[in-house]
């Protein structure tokens, strides 16, 4: 005997599958008199899935969505591994079978198929809606200006952030620390990380011994592209060996001023443009986390959040936040095993690079709804929401080493990120 809430589900299942064979059928024979069959069927077919993704998520698997619609990324999963399958499947078919068995599988396999998405789709939901995690809330930048440490320490203060990152070679870094510090008297669950910088700032090291990394005023100068681009040179090239040894001289010195700030504790790193994350520098840091005591690792794996509107997506590609997420993607999913292999720590998911800079309204609630429905991963710290915070900027940090974060820095989004982290 079929149990009654599960007779319920399919009694649901198959009336939404009709309304959706209608919808096919209906469009199909209107659109067949304007356009071509070869056309209309994927169109009609396209309506026909519409019809199926609202009505399975209103109706049939109401108890997991709430009665909301499933994300749209099901529609698109459904619709195209559908459309592969009604393709290929007739041309898979041996010659041998059945007119009968033929048939009966070309029926069946979309509809079995549908049933495994939309269920997946269901699970998915579900997941959404119960909150398992409390992601911790960090910042970026501590030091780099007046502006920038009052919004990160005030936001503290309140208990609006858990974590941020100190630019050791910033302008203002020892002005910032000293402030931290004396939050942590009265909130000593603060956290606080080395912010490896290598592509802006004064060098930590002497200049006259990294030359390749600095300019003529002893400021670091190798974008996030240049050090990439250097990852990708045989082990054994002499501009490689040459800029490596330079490199271990200048990521000692930083971790060594952070230790002139923080003492002997272990140390939590991650990196200004992500450039620790970038395979050269990757190799430096890894080869030296015990001798120096790096205990934890930032990795950028960031789930695609669901629920934005399209044109945040828009924005997303118009920005190149897409490609720039894609690339740390790939980058973090090659650092976790050998983050992990060296006995390391790392965030088990992240949220900050899609939107980077943006980080308010819908992107950062979308951002922070995907990171709070994971599930816990042994092994791994919280997942983390990453933030760029600042009041309008108040010195010219192009004239200090900073030229590339001038007009991030300066940029009104910074206040809008402030009152976001408030608001959150």
């Amino acid at each position: 005997m079929i149990p009654r809430n599960l007779s319920s589900r399919l009694s649901l299942y198959g009336l939404v599958g009709v309304v959706a064979a209608a919808v096919h059928a209906l469009v199909l024979l209107a659109l067949g008199i304007l356009i071509p069959i070869w056309l209309a069927n994927p169109v009609a077919f396209l309506a026909a899935s519409l019809a199926g993704y609202l009505g399975h998520a209103r109706l049939t698997f109401r108890p997991e969505t709430g009665g909301h619609s499933f994300a749209r990324r099901w529609l698109i999963v459904q619709y195209v591994i559908n459309l592969t399958v009604s393709a290929l499947l007739p041309l898979a078919l041996p010659a041998a079978i059945g007119e009968p068995v033929r048939v009966a599988i070309l029926v069946f396999t979309p509809t079995a198929l549908n049933a495994l998405i939309w269920s997946k789709a269901a699970r998915f939901s579900r997941r959404r809606r119960e909150f398992t995690i409390r992601p911790l809330r960090h910042a970026d930048d501590l030091g780099l200006s007046p502006a920038t440490n009052q919004a990160i320490l005030e936001l503290a203060g309140q208990e609006r952030l858990d974590s941020c990152s100190l630019l050791v070679n910033g302008p203002v870094a020892a002005d910032g620390f000293d402030a931290w510090q004396q939050l942590t008297l009265t909130h000593p669950e603060l956290q606080i990380c080395l912010h490896l910088c290598l592509t802006e700032g004064p060098a930590c090291s002497d200049p006259a011994l990294v030359p390749d990394l600095v300019d003529s005023h002893g400021h670091l100068k190798r974008s996030f592209g240049q050090w990439f681009l250097l990852s990708l040179l045989p082990r054994r090239h002499p501009s490689r060996k040459r800029i490596e040894s330079q490199l271990e001289l200048e990521v000692d010195a930083q971790i060594e001023r952070f230790r002139g700030f923080c003492g002997d504790r272990p140390i939590h790193l991650d990196g200004h443009q992500h450039i620790h994350l970038v395979p050269i520098v990757l190799k430096s840091v890894l080869a030296r986390a015990k001798g120096k005591g790096i205990s934890w690792i930032r990795l950028t794996e960031e789930p695609l959040p669901t629920g934005l509107p399209l044109r945040y997506w828009g924005d997303a590609v118009r920005q190149f936040g897409l490609l720039k997420w894609l690339t740390l993607q790939l980058l973090s999913r090659k650092a976790r095993p050998a983050i992990h292999r060296c006995g390391l720590a790392s965030n088990q998911s992240f949220a900050g690079v899609l939107f980077t800079g943006q980080m308010a309204g819908a992107p950062m609630l979308a951002a922070w709804k995907e990171l709070s429905s994971a599930d816990p991963q042994p092994g791994s710290t919280p997942p983390l929401l990453l933030a760029h915070p600042g009041g309008p900027l108040d010195i010219d940090l192009a004239t200090v080493g900073f030229a590339v974060s001038q007009p991030f820095a300066a940029s009104t989004w910074r206040q809008r990120e402030w009152r976001a982290l408030q608001d959150l």
